[in-house]
């Protein structure tokens, strides 16, 4: 794996290149246009945020339909708080119900309804012809391949190693 010094290391920063520069902005670029469109299509479809697209996914993957709420939360990357808002949202469209754990008294479930594993399969076609106009049918299979190894090493290089890392679903 390739890694870079940091600015510590020398004392003073190391300002992308020119080519890294368009590439990050490239990168930018893309990135936020994508959430937006996705974001958009969701919308307009099933009338709810990707976010929240992408936490009844979770929950329709997880064995009986539920996760823990820290779980959940550590497995979108978001905040505790913005899972609760986020949760208590679905709540109200009837999607996802909270539940106690009987094993932590501070701890809940959020499980995913009949009714939001319904609004799943309704809307899962149309967010999937998304991605993949979007995404998938702009780039050639070997892309694609190169697309997940790239976004794989990112996304391991930046998973917090230490205990006390401060990390979003502990917020």
């Amino acid at each position: 794996m390739k890694t870079a010094p940091t600015s510590a290391d020398h004392g003073e920063p190391r300002w992308l290149t020119d080519g890294e520069q368009r590439v990050w902005r490239a990168y930018i670029d893309a990135t936020t246009l994508l959430e937006d469109h996705l974001d958009r299509q969701l919308q307009r479809d099933a009338g709810m945020p990707h976010v929240y697209y992408g936490l009844l996914v979770k929950l329709a993957e997880a064995p009986e339909r539920r996760l823990r709420m820290t779980e959940l939360a550590m497995s979108a990357k978001i905040t505790r708080s913005r899972l609760s808002h986020a949760v208590a949202r679905l709540e109200k469209s009837g999607w996802v119900r909270r539940e106690d754990c009987p094993s932590d008294k501070r701890g809940q479930f959020a499980v995913l309804t009949d009714e939001g594993r319904d609004v799943l399969r309704r809307h899962a076609p149309g967010h999937v012809a998304a991605v993949r106009q979007a995404v998938f049918d702009r780039l050639t299979p070997e892309q694609q391949k190169s697309l997940g190894e790239i976004m794989r090493i990112v996304a391991e290089g930046l998973q917090p190693s230490e205990a006390g890392a401060d990390l979003p679903w502990l917020r």
